[in-house]
Formats: structure tokens, sequence, C-alpha cells
């Protein structure tokens, strides 16, 4: 295991802020549209917001299995991204960017260290 956990966890990190320039900075203007379009389909607040979760978390499990070259970790970092993600918008935690972060890395710490602790 080692600390192949903390380095997920980093990259984590890393992918979600790169997924905010990307695209509310560079593509915000296609991002909008897509979101027209989206929200026309689906007719629910909601539900945008969720399929914008989902796409973020597609967005996570492209870089992480890329990056580590595992589907598994891939999968795994985008569904504790995605749960977390949607645990404290629906909880309504009002949180600042550090406290975001700190949430998200903490608990995606402790997932990988409990997942790859059961693998030994």
């Amino acid at each position: 295991m080692e600390i192949l956990w903390f380095y997920i966890a980093v990259v984590l990190a890393i992918s979600d802020e790169i997924h905010s320039k990307l695209f509310w900075n560079i593509f915000a203007d296609f991002y909008i549209l897509l979101s027209g379009i989206l929200h026309r389909i689906i007719h629910s607040n909601i539900r945008l917001w969720m399929v914008h979760e989902c796409m973020e978390a597609v967005f996570h499990l492209i870089i992480l299995s890329v990056l580590f070259l595992s589907l598994e970790i891939g999968i795994l970092g985008a569904l504790i991204h995605l749960v977390i993600d949607l645990y404290h918008e629906l909880a309504g935690l009002d949180l600042k960017w550090l406290q975001h972060r700190a949430l998200h890395f903490t608990i995606e710490s402790l997932f990988f260290i409990l997942f790859f602790s059961t693998l030994q």
C-alpha cells in the first residue's frame, strides 16, 4: 500500500481544481449551453445538478484511471468524490474553498486507507 492512498487523494484534489478551471473558466460558454440543452430535456434543476455531478465523476474517473493505470482506482475515486459532493450539497454545508478541499481530502484519504488495508 505504501502511500498510494495519499497520491490518489492529491490527484483527486488536483483533478477537481482542473475540472473547475476548465469548465467554469475556459469552457464556460459551452457548459452553459450544454446545461440549457440538458435542462430542456430533463425539466428539473435537481436532476440537472445530479447530471453535472455525474459528469464531474466521469471526468475524475478518466483522470485517475489514466494516471494510475487502474480502472478500479478510477471508479472508486470517482464514486467516493461523487458521494462526498452529493452529501455536502444535500446537507447544506456552506464550505469555504479550504474547508471543501479538507473535507474531500480527509474522507477520500480515509476511504483509500481502508480500501488498501483490506487488500493486505
